[in-house]
């Protein structure tokens, strides 16, 4: 075991867990940040998608001995009041059916949209692509981002 130091969401928090364990379970079983979902647990899936220092990584395969002075932005801190331009345009484009992967979906488009405020379609594809919904709302997602695009 060992004590590390996270900033994440803005905040220090401390953790004393061994190095190798995954950031994943580092939010979900010690820090009681839900919104960060398991799905596959090899990285192939993105419903683990958080931001570190402002890059979409996969949770579920990041040992947190590996994180140092990163910062972490889990679905929870993207915004405070749900008034994040993605956030409102899933709403309005009625994006969820199960919802089980949106939080991933929502963090790599955001880190697609710092990099790229006006991605093209190819750009969105390209950036999502390792993001999975067994819903299939792939329409209504690209829908979305083009329009949170337009917000920021």
């Amino acid at each position: 075991m060992a004590n590390f130091k996270l900033n994440i969401n803005g905040k220090v928090r401390e953790v004393d867990v061994d190095p190798q364990t995954p950031l994943l379970w580092v939010l979900r079983d010690h820090l009681q940040l839900f919104g960060t979902k398991y799905g596959c647990g090899v990285a192939q899936c993105g419903a683990c998608t958080v931001h570190l220092d402002g890059t979409a990584v996969r949770a579920c395969v990041l040992p947190i001995s590996t994180i140092r002075e990163k910062k972490i932005t889990t679905i929870e801190g993207l915004s405070e009041t749900t008034d994040h331009p993605l956030q409102k345009a899933w709403i309005e484009h009625d994006v969820p059916q199960c919802g089980y992967c949106q939080a991933g979906q929502i963090m790599s488009a955001a880190a697609l949209l710092k990099d790229n405020p006006s991605p093209s379609d190819q750009d969105i594809d390209n950036a999502m692509q390792g993001n999975i919904c067994r819903c299939g709302t792939y329409t209504r997602i690209k829908a979305a981002i083009k329009t949170a695009a337009k917000m920021s």
